[in-house]
C-alpha cells in the first residue's frame, strides 16, 4: 500500500491478526508486487480474467465507490495513473520528461461471479480503496479497535480524536470522531517532476490529468473508511464545488478542506474536537 498502518488492539493477538490482515491485503490487491494477484491481472491480456474471492470483494467495494462518486473515484485508471510516471512505489518514482498524450478512451470494468470483466487498455489499481477497506474489515471483524492506514481511519472507540494537519504540518483542526470512519486525501505529498511542472497521483478521470484544484487536502467523515476516502478524493477534484457536493450526500456525514493559501473551511456537520 506504500503507507504506514497503525493499529490499535485490546490484546497482542489482536495485534498480530491485524499484520497477518494487512499482509494478506497486500499480498493480493498491491500494484507494486510483482507477484501480487492484482498484478498478475493486470498483466493478463483477457478482457475477462478469474480473481480469487479477496479481490472480487475489495473490487466490489471499489465499483460501489465508483457509483457514488459518480465515476469521479475509479480503480480502473491504473493505465493512466502508470503513464504519468507513479508506475512504482512512491520513494521510487523518478518523473517524466514530458507529460504523457491524453487518448480519450472506454475506462470499464465491472464484475461478474469469480471474474473481472473490462475494456481493452483497462488496469486496477486499488491503492486508495483498498486501504480503507482494509481498515473496515480490521475493526468490523473484531480484530483491532482503531486502525490507520495512510489517513484512512476507521474506528469502533466513542472518544477517539482525529487531528487534522494542514500540508505545512501544522493542526488544521481535531475532529472529534468518535465510532466511524475519516479519511484525508492530499496532493501536497505525492508530487513527482513531469517536464517543467509538477504531478500527483489524483487523477480527474474526466482530463486523464492530474487534478487540477484549489484545495490542497480534503477530508471527510463517514461510516466506512472506504467510503471516506472516496469521498476525500471526490471533494478535492470537484475544487470549488466540493464541500456543496459532500453536504448534499447522504452518506457524508461532514468534510472539511485546506485551500492553496490556507484557508480551512467545513461543512456545518463537521464536529470538532473542543
Amino acid at each position: 500500500m506504500g503507507t504506514r498502518v497503525e493499529a490499535w488492539t485490546a490484546d497482542e493477538a489482536g495485534f498480530e491478526a491485524t499484520v497477518e490482515w494487512f499482509d494478506e491485503v497486500e499480498g493480493v490487491c498491491s500494484r507494486f508486487r510483482p507477484r501480487s494477484e492484482l498484478s498478475r491481472v493486470n498483466g493478463d491480456s483477457r478482457l475477462r480474467v478469474p480473481v480469487s474471492p479477496l479481490l472480487h470483494e475489495a473490487l466490489a467495494h471499489a465499483r460501489e465507490m465508483r457509483s457514488l462518486t459518480g465515476g469521479l473515484v475509479d480503480a480502473g485508471l491504473g493505465a493512466e495513473v502508470i503513464a504519468w510516471g507513479y508506475d512504482r512505489t512512491f520513494d521510487e518514482v523518478a518523473g517524466l520528461s514530458e507529460p504523457p498524450p491524453f487518448v480519450p478512451r472506454e475506462i470499464g470494468w465491472e464484475l461478474e461471479p469469480g471474474h473481472l470483466v473490462r475494456e481493452p487498455g483497462t488496469m486496477i489499481d486499488l491503492g486508495g480503496v483498498g486501504k480503507g477497506w482494509a481498515c473496515d474489515v480490521a475493526v468490523e471483524s473484531g480484530l483491532a479497535v482503531v486502525v490507520s492506514a495512510g489517513g484512512d481511519i476507521r474506528s469502533a472507540h466513542p472518544e477517539t480524536v482525529v487531528p487534522i494537519l494542514d500540508p505545512w504540518g501544522d493542526h488544521a483542526a481535531e475532529v472529534a470522531l468518535g465510532r466511524g470512519a475519516l479519511a484525508t486525501s492530499s496532493t501536497a505529498n505525492r508530487r513527482w517532476k513531469v517536464g517543467d511542472a509538477e504531478a500527483h497521483h489524483l487523477l480527474d478521470p474526466r482530463t486523464g490529468r492530474p487534478a487540477d484544484s484549489p484545495i490542497l487536502t480534503a477530508t471527510v467523515v463517514a461510516s466506512t473508511a472506504a467510503a471516506a476516502e472516496a469521498g476525500a478524493k471526490t471533494v478535492l477534484i470537484l475544487g470549488a464545488a466540493g464541500l456543496a457536493w459532500a453536504d448534499a450526500q447522504d452518506w457524508v456525514r461532514a468534510a472539511l478542506v485546506v485551500w492553496h493559501d490556507g484557508s480551512v473551511f467545513a461543512t456545518s456537520g463537521m464536529e470538532l474536537a473542543a
